[in-house]
């Protein structure tokens, strides 16, 4: 229990323990993309509740990099005095802040973005939309959004920035070798698939210095054996060359629905009452939805810390910090991970969610493990609604 909660370092960046919220999309962004009051409170609960650090929802570097309507935006000046005042109250609780930076690539919206969808190659997305192939131009213009953005993170008194290079968003699929299949100086061998993501920390570091950069990776696809694994942490030993500070270990790609985040069954009740598409279908259309969509979608096991093994093997090849993040819910497995592993810290998503203050819970030994039930109703009410636990009842 002690090493869990001894003051601990990445980079510049000091932490009261080893457990922190990993990025959760909160739903709380205007149509502007600013961020709405609510998620100052939801920061300042997060705070006060001890976590080491907070890692912020997504916030896109681009327009056409938006996913959901109620996605927050980081890709103009004027958004650094929506977060600068806040970010400087923060800092009385002692719990640094960190900027998640993203572009959703092939899994945005032309009905979102108003633009044709880009990816790293030719591809068609699960909207049903052909996503064209980022151009020369194209990842110029990209890698000078996200320096941008880093720029800007800074100036508005974030702690530090993580890129999200995982999931299946642009940068993840640049360096996938199963979602980029390039010939050109972007694609092929790890090196060139990582380059995207090293011009990023390269140029920015000639603007912000030593401001700390994290980055989160796919270590690897359930569906494609755990191949990539190994060319995963030969990346990140690249990304470490490169300066970047941290590295947090998730898997799979957003677009295959439960391999990322996973749940003990399809919770189809939260389909049909929280998705738009879904919430005017017949009874009958609803009946048969109830029975089809749990055999068309594929689950995966198993559910919790699922992402541990990875993390090890990754960490073997790098000196930076390593976080941890998939299924965590029980204090016995953070002491487990921390004590007993090479892995340097824990994040975690829902279990925040439910209960803000879990760290002073697991400090004060009030709780040993997370009230989460992993139902998955939060992934989709916050399409459309703000973040909430809705604990398996979508009358909640």
């Amino acid at each position: 229990m002690k090493k869990v909660f001894e003051k601990s370092v990445i980079g510049t960046i000091e932490m009261r323990n080893r457990i922190l919220r990993s990025a959760t999309h909160e739903g709380m962004g205007d149509q502007y993309g600013k961020p709405l009051k609510d998620l100052y409170d939801v920061y300042e609960k997060l705070a006060t509740g001890g976590a080491g650090a907070i890692i912020t929802g997504y916030v896109g570097v681009k327009q056409s990099g938006r996913t959901m309507l109620n996605m927050r935006m980081f890709d103009k000046d004027e958004y650094v005095l929506d977060y600068k005042p806040f970010n400087l109250k923060l800092k009385q609780y002692h719990t640094p802040v960190i900027l998640q930076l993203a572009h959703g690539g092939s899994q945005t919206s032309s009905k979102i973005t108003g633009e044709v969808p880009i990816s790293a190659s030719p591809t068609k997305n699960y909207f049903g939309e052909r996503c064209k192939e980022a151009s020369e131009d194209d990842i110029e213009d990209l890698i000078d959004c996200f320096v941008k953005s880093i720029e800007r993170a800074k100036e508005a008194e974030f702690t530090g920035v993580q890129l999200h290079a995982a999931h299946g968003y642009l940068l993840s699929e640049f360096l996938s070798p199963f979602l980029n299949k390039r010939r050109d100086g972007w694609g092929g061998n790890v090196e060139n698939r990582f380059r995207i993501v090293r011009e990023i920390l390269h140029r920015s570091r000639e603007k912000v210095g030593r401001f700390p950069i994290w980055v989160k990776v796919s270590a690897f696809d359930e569906n494609r054996n755990r191949k990539e694994l190994e060319e995963m942490a030969e990346g990140c030993r690249i990304l470490q060359e490169n300066q970047c500070d941290a590295i947090e270990v998730s898997c799979g790609y957003g677009f295959k629905s439960f391999d990322t985040i996973r749940i003990p069954k399809i919770p189809v009740e939260a389909m049909l009452a929280l998705l738009p598409n879904f919430k005017n279908y017949s009874p009958f259309r609803k009946s048969l939805f109830k029975i089809v969509v749990p055999l068309l979608i594929k689950k995966y096991a198993p559910i919790h810390n699922y992402n541990v093994k990875s993390a090890e093997r990754i960490k073997k090849n790098v000196n930076i910090p390593v976080i941890v993040v998939g299924g965590i819910r029980r204090f016995e497995d953070i002491e487990n991970i921390i004590e007993n592993t090479e892995i340097d810290f824990v994040s975690m998503c829902r279990p925040f969610i439910i209960e803000p203050n879990i760290v002073n819970k697991f400090q004060e030994r009030q709780s040993v493990e997370s009230k989460c039930i992993d139902c998955g109703y939060c992934l989709f009410g916050v399409v459309s609604e703000k973040l909430k636990c809705y604990f398996g009842k979508t009358e909640r």
